[in-house]
């Protein structure tokens, strides 16, 4: 985006989140590592041996040397799997129903306004339920998996997609392709004088028009997140509007700094000369639900909504270059001086937080949690210790960059609520080290411990928590193929990391043998002893993702994996009450995947190990978020983002979608309706358990 009179079509935040790759360090990457642990230990076992089958045999082949009924045999998960592909519409297994349980503009309380798309406000949109769903928890209501709260966050906005009358065409130059190489080569000059041969018409590109500051405020108010009650009657759920815990939070929601940085002069403004009280959150993306029932949401890519240039000179320069701050995605800062830099240069250390928000009480000021850090969070996904406390994993999302966990430093009770309600003030924050030998070791970033002192720049824990990339750079933390959510698994003891993608690795191996990864991995992670507060532990690669059909990308998929049940670009993920991890993804679309993306069934034990298998597919244009299952795994949650950012490579579109020409009208595929973000309640046919 500039500051011009339109600016170009700004698709969503995923360029924001792949890249560019801020870190500077030299420290080992996860494609080192992975390399050099396949050197080391010469004969490999378990899901990493599939790895080295991959490099030399089509796994198209290993498929169908085997007998299709026994490709399921040991599957924790029975269903007829959905067709992988791309239309407008969402798909379910057979014998599911999808339920549109809340678009965007549904009413959140009672008195909201009916939405009406041409004539949006923010005061409107502050009783409506906001953009871009991403991270979908459920909290029981007196213990019942039939009531509880939703809580969901907004994680940004697609201008193109939500406001009328906005978007221009811009019709870009027609390519021209060189001579082939034979008239080159048989006369040159003839070749430079030869007619040039018109490519294909260059695709228009979308130009939308600057915002004004009803525009910015609508946006702000579509962000934060949504507290509902939801309650399901006669098998279907619905929102209970009068609900006494209904809530919206936006950009602009009052919130406090607690933690060790709180106060601390680097988060001083004009504004709030305290730094310990911030205007709203924004880029909320996977979060969590605290043991306690807390909702946690988690601040990712803040750095997109920061204008201007700070003073030359200024002491938060390399702190800002690290993190790509300012990055003027958003035009917010021509009506809010905050978000300017050059008028607030303190502001953006305000963002990038994990937030907590009591749901029992809606008047309660949320708490930005300094403990845990500052980076692009990814999830915020809990389980508690054998002696007690309780471990947060935190993923970082960027090419390059870590895997964290925060341990509290008290401990949980079960039976008394207020004790826990300020845990996770106090704690240690650990980066991950990954060695090629299958180790991992959690590096503590404490102040005054290794190189965290004041001679490199760290004068105090809060120091270390502003910046938390160059400590975990200190510490040779390895970096990662863009970390988003991470998930414990309390059945089996393991936990999961999605790894989405890094088209920046420029080094193939015999592990991961693409040039670059574009299909993204998971790691699974075996903490020491069973214990999710250990300092260390060891990995493995549960699979790599992208077509098992095509050798050269290296994807290692159980054999039992159909053409339908492969996918790339793992990014959201749920641990269901037995055990079984469910993977939605970011990124699959008819160019890199030749189909959409969706919510995968993934085995992690048995014989079945690294089989996948397609449960739910998403419209076109679409991410898939959440995911989320009830405790009595009769319901799934999950939340479709951004449906109808996209139409160029689909065929029966091809050509770019915006509020007045859009790929899909999902959910409501009405002409009168934009394109609607929307949570869907997934439920079995009958009743029963989700997957089988």
């Amino acid at each position: 985006m500039t500051e011009q009179s339109s600016h170009p079509f700004r698709t969503s935040q995923l360029e924001a989140a792949d890249g560019p790759g801020l870190n500077p360090t030299r420290n080992r990457t996860m494609g080192d590592i992975i390399a050099a642990r396949f050197s080391r230990r010469g004969f490999l076992k378990g899901s990493m041996a599939a790895t080295a089958i991959s490099a030399t045999v089509s796994p198209a082949a290993l498929m169908s040397a085997r007998p299709a009924a026994a490709q399921a045999e040991g599957s924790a998960f029975d269903f007829p799997e959905v067709t992988a592909g791309v239309d407008a519409d969402h798909h379910v297994a057979e014998g599911y129903d999808a339920q549109v349980l809340l678009r965007w503009g549904d009413p959140v309380f009672a008195d909201a306004p009916d939405f009406d798309p041409r004539n949006q406000s923010p005061e409107a949109q502050e009783r409506q339920f906001g953009y871009n769903n991403d991270f979908v928890g459920f909290i029981p209501l007196e213990g019942s998996s039939e009531h509880g709260l939703l809580v969901v966050n907004h994680e940004y906005t697609n201008e193109h997609l939500m406001f009328p009358g906005i978007v221009s065409l811009q019709s870009a130059p027609e390519p021209t392709v060189a001579p082939d190489e034979e008239t080159a080569e048989a006369d040159e000059q003839t070749a430079t004088e030869a007619e040039l041969t018109p490519a294909e018409p260059a695709m228009p590109e979308i130009v939308v028009a600057p915002a004004d500051a009803a525009r910015a405020n609508i946006e702000m108010a579509a962000h934060g997140g949504t507290i509902i009650e939801i309650r399901k009657e006669d098998g279907r759920w619905v929102p209970v509007l009068d609900g006494a815990r209904n809530r919206r939070i936006t950009a602009t929601t009052p919130m406090e700094v607690t933690g060790p940085a709180a106060g601390h002069p680097r988060l001083q403004t004009a504004a709030d000369p305290t730094g310990r009280a911030v205007l709203g959150t924004i880029n909320n993306c996977a979060g969590g639900v605290t043991p306690w029932g807390t909702y946690v949401m988690a601040e990712e890519n803040f750095h997109g909504y920061f204008i201007g240039t700070l003073p030359e000179g200024h002491a938060e320069a390399a702190n800002y270059e690290r993190y790509g701050v300012p990055d003027s995605s958003y035009e917010w800062g021509h009506f809010h001086d905050r978000f300017d830099v050059s008028k607030e240069p303190n502001e953006p250390n305000r963002f990038g937080w994990v937030v907590e928000v009591d749901v029992d009480d809606p008047q309660s000021t949320p708490k930005k949690r300094t403990a845990l850090g500052r980076f692009k969070h990814e999830g915020a996904e809990s389980i508690v210790a054998p002696d007690g406390r309780v471990v947060f994993y935190l993923g970082d999302d960027e090419r390059f960059d870590y895997v964290y966990k925060f341990v509290t430093a008290g401990t949980y009770d079960p039976e008394d609520r207020a004790a826990n309600m300020d845990l996770l003030d106090e704690g240690t924050l650990y980066a991950a080290r990954f060695d090629e030998g299958g180790g991992v070791e959690w590096l503590p970033l404490v102040h005054g411990e290794g190189p965290l002192t004041a001679e490199n720049g760290f004068e105090s824990q809060a120091d270390v928590l502003i910046e938390t990339r160059r400590a975990a750079d200190a510490l040779g933390a390895t970096p990662m193929d863009r970390p988003e959510d991470i998930e414990p698994n309390g059945a089996n003891g393991r936990v999961y990391v999605m790894l989405t993608n890094n088209t920046e690795r420029e080094e193939a191996n015999s592990a991961n043998p693409r040039i670059d990864n574009a299909f993204g991995h998971i790691v699974e992670i075996a903490e020491e002893g069973g214990d999710f507060a250990a300092t260390r532990g060891t990995w493995e690669i549960l699979v790599q993702c992208g077509d098992p059909s095509i050798a050269e990308v290296g994807a290692t998929f159980s054999t039992a994996t159909s053409e339908n049940g492969w996918f790339g670009m793992p990014d959201n993920c749920a641990v269901d009450s037995e055990g079984r991890l469910w993977v939605s993804t970011d990124g699959n679309s008819p160019a890199a995947t030749g189909r959409t993306d969706g919510l995968w069934a993934m085995d992690v034990e048995g014989a079945a190990r690294g089989t996948s298998r397609l449960f739910y597919r998403v419209p076109i244009g679409a991410e898939m978020c959440g995911p989320c299952p009830t405790p009595d795994l009769a319901t799934f949650f999950v939340a479709v983002q951004h449906p109808g950012d996209g139409g160029e490579d689909w065929d029966e579109f091809g050509r770019p979608s915006y509020y007045e020409d859009l790929s899909t009208r999902w959910p409501d595929f009405d002409d009168d309706m934009p394109v609607r973000p929307a949570v869907v309640a997934i439920t079995r046919q009958g009743g029963g358990r989700i997957g089988g």
